[in-house]
């Protein structure tokens, strides 16, 4: 009995060897179908605009009748800005109007126009495209950088005048890309950012 086992472990151990043999034989001629491609590497960089708004003639002035007030505020979109919607927002407060007559006025530069006269008053926009933007490009705000004064308005005017009026002017941009309307952009650019 134990020769047969025996026999029988010489047999199991040579028919491993054998298929150990043709295994290995024919791993080392079998072929596989392989490709790989080129590496493609993205690199994203950040957007951004940039403004400023800038005044050389000062913030007090005197109005006197008949004589225009040199005022130039001034917005600049920065070079190596993007497309935007640039905007400019006048407010008056304690403007001089008697009886329903403006006697002391301003107008838009060129280039500028009103937004929505009835639902945002004194609101100005301009589109800056994208070869403007990435350059850079200053754009005045006011037509011929003043202020005009009638020679209408009287001295008892001037005295009633109790409070100062005052022009305010904040400037905004928003990106044109992905803001399809000008109105969309100024809900974007009016609405305050939250933390």
């Amino acid at each position: 009995m134990r020769k047969r086992r025996g026999i029988s472990t010489k047999a199991l151990v040579a028919l491993l060897a054998l298929v150990l043999v043709i295994g290995c034989s024919l791993g080392g001629t079998l072929a596989w179908l392989v490709d790989k491609t080129n590496t493609v590497t993205n690199t994203f960089t950040v957007g951004d605009i940039n403004i400023t708004l800038s005044e050389t003639t000062g913030n007090d002035y005197m109005i006197l009748p008949g004589v225009n007030i040199l005022k130039d505020p001034k917005v600049t979109v920065e070079a190596n800005s993007e497309a935007c919607w640039l905007f400019v927002q006048v407010k008056e407060d304690n403007w001089p109007v008697f009886n329903g007559v403006r006697k002391a006025d301003y107008q838009p530069a060129d280039g500028w126009k009103p937004l929505d006269e009835e639902n945002h008053p004194g609101v100005y926009y301009r589109d800056v495209d994208a070869a403007t933007a990435e350059k850079g490009v200053a754009y005045g705000v006011l037509l011929n950088n003043e202020v005009t004064v009638s020679d209408t308005l009287t001295k008892a005017e001037i005295n009633g005048i109790t409070t100062k009026p005052q022009l305010t002017i904040t400037a905004y941009a928003v990106q044109k890309e992905g803001v399809a309307t000008v109105e969309q952009a100024w809900s974007i650019a009016s609405t305050p950012a939250t933390p």
